[in-house]
């Protein structure tokens, strides 16, 4: 049997060591994530340019701050010569979708497109896809007014299929969307 004084000194050991590894990991882990955020920045900042231009012809000519958005959903908002392109970031199946929609004056869906998303592939994932199943799904926001839902719901939207979360969220967000450019056109939207 072991003397009482050397098993502290075996879990003393076995705990600094532990430690040492812990820290030596937590240092790796900060030089990573300062190596690589501003790249991570400048491709979301990226990702976000594009999204504008293809909800917005013509992009923005300046970001409004001073907005009201009561769904808290609404994290941006882009004025443009055409209208709107406002960032909304809805509660999806897996986590929050950030995706760009772009608003006319009159309350007009002129576009949506998903910036980032972590939905399932083959189901929630659809919603963003650059195919023919995730175009046509998007397509169907396309001059919508008012406020949309999914099918299920009563509306005009036709889920995306087993991916329903998903689709009512792509619809949270497009409604967050066109309930804030009515709050900025005065209600006239």
């Amino acid at each position: 049997m072991l003397k009482t004084e050397s098993i502290f000194a075996y879990v003393a050991k076995i705990t600094l060591t532990l430690l040492l590894i812990a820290a030596l990991v937590a240092a790796a882990l900060a030089l990573v994530n300062q190596i690589t955020e501003p790249i991570i920045d400048r491709v979301n900042a990226e990702k976000t340019q594009q999204a504008i231009q293809i909800v917005l012809p013509g992009g923005y000519e300046e970001v409004i701050t001073d907005y009201t958005d009561e769904t808290g959903l609404v994290t941006k908002v882009y004025k443009g010569a055409k209208g709107y392109a406002l960032e909304v970031t809805p509660a999806g199946f897996d986590n929050t979708i950030t995706m760009m929609v772009g608003v006319d004056f009159e309350g007009t869906v002129l576009g949506i497109s998903i910036i980032s998303h972590t939905e399932s592939a083959g189901l929630g994932a659809v919603a963003a896809a650059d195919n023919a199943s995730g175009n046509a799904f998007r397509e169907q926001f396309l001059g919508q007014s008012g406020s949309v839902s999914v099918s299920k719901d009563g509306g005009s939207i036709d889920a995306i299929t087993n991916a329903t979360i998903t689709s009512r969220a792509i619809c949270d967000g497009v409604n967050a969307a066109l309930a804030c450019v009515r709050t900025l056109e005065g209600g006239a939207a």
